[in-house]
């Protein structure tokens, strides 16, 4: 017989291994957070933060996410989402919101620097690289007697988002040709899907639109009626340049929106950044993964993304490891 003695210590060593099994303490040929089953510890998900479903950075980003899940292992998923796109996105990956995200050159100065939309500078991200040009297109129709710049006086206009990339575009093209958002025309805040059926509609005469071209909303107001973009002449352009260096003289090309000859404008760079907790190896085969596999990319912009010219324009850091994909590629900024 035992003793009250000797059942309360094996009770006391029964419990005691329970609680170490339930801890972990046992052993078992189940997968776990390190077993092939349950996905390695340094897997990852990644979310590219794009633009608006009407623009360019929400379907190319869809793209993107493809060409990262086929070829960078440490990725569990990489997903777009659609977000109002580069001020947005920079202040996002600033909360810690996304891991990669779309912006223009001139925003990502802004955030680095702290200046115009941003009230503080923003540390926490690093350029993976440029992609194509933001083509800021002036967008009416030919009916609406709009064939400059300074004929947006007096008209309604939509110039983006107050803070956003198109809206800071609107404003120093205006600025270059003497006009003023808040004094010359009745400014409308809305998005490019918005805009344009704000034109087809007649609730508005013209919108500021900086994507990359053809532009899904543009291309669906096309359709419709017969599209105008209004030219930014080449002494104009010089001068938005001289003013502000992350601008490059650009075109919207004959045949897009069905228009007849190509018109002469300006453009910002589109580029991709990624947040400055990501690892050097991470964003190095992120950095790869997209540059290397460019005829994966299925977008019409995939055409005009290249290794070469990846570091034209950027004007902010890059994070280390796209710097070492350049640098292993012999890139490097002009």
């Amino acid at each position: 017989m035992f003793s009250k003695k000797s059942l309360l210590t094996i009770s006391m060593l029964l419990a005691l291994s329970l609680i170490l099994f339930a801890c972990g303490g046992g052993t078992s040929d189940g997968g776990g957070d390190d077993g092939e089953e349950g996905g390695g510890a340094d897997e990852q998900f990644i979310q590219i933060l794009t633009g608006g479903t009407e623009g360019t950075y929400y379907p190319l980003g869809g793209t993107f996410a493809q060409v990262i899940n086929d070829n960078v292992e440490s990725v569990e998923e990489a997903s777009a989402t659609s977000t109002g796109a580069s001020v947005e996105n920079m202040n996002s990956i600033s909360d810690g919101d996304g891991e990669i995200a779309f912006t223009q050159t001139d925003i990502a100065s802004y955030a680095a620097e702290g200046d115009v939309m941003f009230d503080e500078a923003n540390e926490d991200f690093g350029a993976i690289g440029t992609l194509y040009p933001e083509t800021i297109q002036i967008v009416t129709t030919q009916d609406s007697g709009i064939e400059t710049v300074e004929d947006l006086e007096g008209k309604t206009v939509s110039v983006g988002a107050p803070g956003s990339g198109t809206y800071a575009n609107a404003d120093n093209i205006l600025e270059i040709h003497g006009l003023s958002i808040d004094d010359d025309i009745e400014a409308r805040d809305l998005d490019f899907g918005d805009s344009t059926t704000g034109i087809q509609d007649g609730t508005i005469d013209a919108a500021f639109i900086t994507s990359g071209t053809p532009t899904g909303a543009v291309e669906s107001l096309a359709a419709s009626v017969d599209v105008n973009i209004v030219s930014v002449s080449e002494e104009k352009a010089q001068e938005l340049m001289d003013e502000y260096s992350y601008y490059a003289e650009d075109e919207v090309p004959e045949g897009t929106y069905g228009l007849e000859e190509a018109v002469p404008t300006v453009a910002v760079q589109a580029m991709l950044v990624a947040h400055s907790d990501l690892s050097e190896d991470l964003v190095y085969e992120i950095t790869k993964a997209i540059f290397d596999n460019t005829d994966a990319i299925s977008h019409a912009k995939g055409s005009e993304i290249d290794a070469e010219s990846a570091l034209d324009g950027v004007g902010v850091d890059l994070h280390p490891g796209a710097q070492k994909y350049f640098d292993e590629e012999g890139i490097s900024e002009e």
